[in-house]
């Protein structure tokens, strides 16, 4: 398997059992909630990986530095 998609089968994964948790529940806000799940721990891992530059690491993510820092304070990680 393509190490690009060993995201996508986790994601999968966990979708999977957040369904069958809410034991015939109806979902809401899904979208948001992924989102707010993975972006946390990617911007850490990326901003570890950098040594904190956030120039470097916007670069990395693909997104301005105005748009990490805006991301990185939403979480609370500056």
């Amino acid at each position: 398997m393509n190490k690009k998609n060993d995201i996508a089968v986790c994601v999968t994964h966990s979708l999977d059992r957040y369904f069958a948790d809410l034991d015939g529940e109806a979902p809401g806000d899904i979208y948001d909630m992924v989102i707010r799940q993975v972006e946390r721990p990617l911007l850490e891992s990326i901003m570890t990986r950098v040594g904190g530059n956030q120039t470097a690491a916007a670069a990395m993510l693909g997104i301005t530095r105005n748009t990490l820092r805006r991301k990185l304070l939403d979480h609370g990680l500056l």
